[in-house]
């Protein structure tokens, strides 16, 4: 069975395991009611709902997904909010990189 995003259980229990903070800025996920934008959300890295394996589907914080959007990885990496963040190839999790390095 899988939830809401199509994501199969075995996928949504080993990403969570894995991704304890933001696999873009590294922020902690906040567990408490404020900031929202800390805390965790689903993230598909090629921004396609079918591709629901470990390799495509990650957490990140809820401010980070609301900016990448539906934009590609590499051109959100060029946005102003990675600038601001000092986000990039090199600062993202493995699982990004592994994804825009393929």
């Amino acid at each position: 069975m899988a939830n809401l995003w199509g994501i199969p259980n075995e996928v949504e229990k080993l990403v969570i395991k894995r991704d304890i903070k933001c696999v873009y800025c590294g922020i902690e996920f906040s567990h408490e009611k404020i900031p929202r934008k800390n805390k965790a959300s689903w993230e598909h890295i090629i921004n396609d709902i079918r591709l629901n394996r470990e390799d495509n589907v990650a957490l990140c914080c809820i401010s980070c997904n609301a900016s990448k959007g539906a934009k590609l990885i590499k051109e959100w990496f060029k946005s102003d909010y990675c600038k601001r963040k000092n986000i990039s190839l090199e600062t993202v999790s493995l699982v990004v990189r592994n994804v825009v390095l393929k």
